[in-house]
C-alpha cells in the first residue's frame, strides 16, 4: 500500500497538477497585489507629474512634497480646444496626450498649466513627440511674455543610453532657458536642436546645441516643441495681458 502511494505522488499526473495548482496560485497573488498597489501607483505617477511641471518654473521638491506646492504655485489648468476656447467640462490634469494625439486635432484638447511663483506667471504647455524609438514628452514654461523659455524638461520611452537619452539630463535641459519661442518677425517658430557652431549667448536664435550622435532624438525635440506650442496659439491671442506680438 505505501509502495502505491510512492509512485502515485511521482507519476506525471501529480507534477501536471501540483504545477497547474501552483501556478494558479501564484497568478491569483500577482492579481490581488496589483489590484491592491494600483491605487498607490496611480498617485505616485500624479505626484511625478506634478514634479515635473513644477521643476519647469524652478520649483525642486520630492514626490511627498509635490501636491501641497502645486496646489500653492499653479493656480489655474485650462483645457484649451483647437480655435482657443476653453472646455471647461474638460479636467485638464487627466488629459493623456498619447490618446490625444491620435485624434484628428480639431478633436484634441490641450492642456495647459498657469502657474504664479514670486510675482511672476508663466505658462507651462505639455508636450509629446516621437524620438529615435519611441515617444519622447516632457513639460515646457514660457515666461509672461508668452515668448521666453522659463525652463523645460524631457523625458522618453527607449531613446539610446548616452545618446538620445541625454534629453532628460540637466545640462540638456538647460540650454533652453531663456530661449526665444517667436522669430524676428513674430511668427512661432520653437526652438530647434541643431548641430554647429551654436552662440549659446544668443537666445534670440530660436536654437540649441545638438546632442552629439543623436540627431534624429533631437529633431523629435524640435519638433514637439514647435507643434505643441502652435497649438495654443489661437488662446494666447485671445489673451488681453499677453505682452509679445503674435503674427
Amino acid at each position: 500500500m505505501e509502495e502505491k502511494s510512492v509512485n502515485k505522488t511521482n507519476s506525471n499526473g501529480y507534477t501536471f497538477m501540483f504545477a497547474v495548482i501552483m501556478v494558479v496560485v501564484v497568478a491569483a497573488v500577482l492579481a490581488f497585489a496589483a489590484t491592491s498597489l494600483q491605487p498607490t501607483q496611480q498617485e505616485n505617477i500624479r505626484k511625478e507629474k506634478m514634479q515635473n511641471i513644477l521643476s519647469t518654473v524652478g520649483i525642486a521638491t520630492d514626490r511627498d512634497g509635490a501636491k501641497e506646492l502645486y496646489d500653492q504655485y499653479i493656480v489655474e489648468e485650462v483645457a484649451i480646444r483647437e480655435d482657443g476656447s476653453v472646455d471647461e467640462s474638460v479636467d485638464a490634469f487627466k488629459v493623456d496626450l498619447a490618446k490625444e494625439l491620435k485624434k484628428p486635432v480639431n478633436e484634441q484638447v490641450f492642456p495647459l498649466y498657469v502657474a504664479e511663483v514670486e510675482g511672476s506667471r508663466y505658462y507651462i504647455v505639455p508636450l509629446r513627440g516621437n524620438g529615435l524609438w519611441n515617444a519622447i514628452f516632457g513639460y515646457i514654461s514660457l515666461k509672461d511674455d508668452v515668448n521666453t523659455i522659463k525652463g523645460a524638461t524631457f523625458d522618453h520611452l527607449g531613446e539610446t543610453p548616452g545618446l538620445g537619452a541625454e534629453i532628460t539630463k540637466e545640462w540638456f535641459r538647460k540650454k533652453f532657458e531663456d530661449e526665444k519661442i517667436f522669430d524676428e518677425n513674430g511668427n512661432l517658430v520653437g526652438v530647434s536642436v541643431v548641430k554647429g557652431n551654436i552662440d549659446v549667448s544668443d537666445k534670440d536664435d530660436n536654437k540649441v546645441d545638438a546632442i552629439s550622435g543623436a540627431t534624429i532624438t533631437g529633431d523629435g525635440v524640435s519638433d514637439m516643441i514647435s507643434e505643441r506650442l502652435k497649438r495654443y496659439l489661437p488662446y494666447f491671442e485671445q489673451q488681453k495681458d499677453i505682452k509679445v506680438a503674435i503674427k
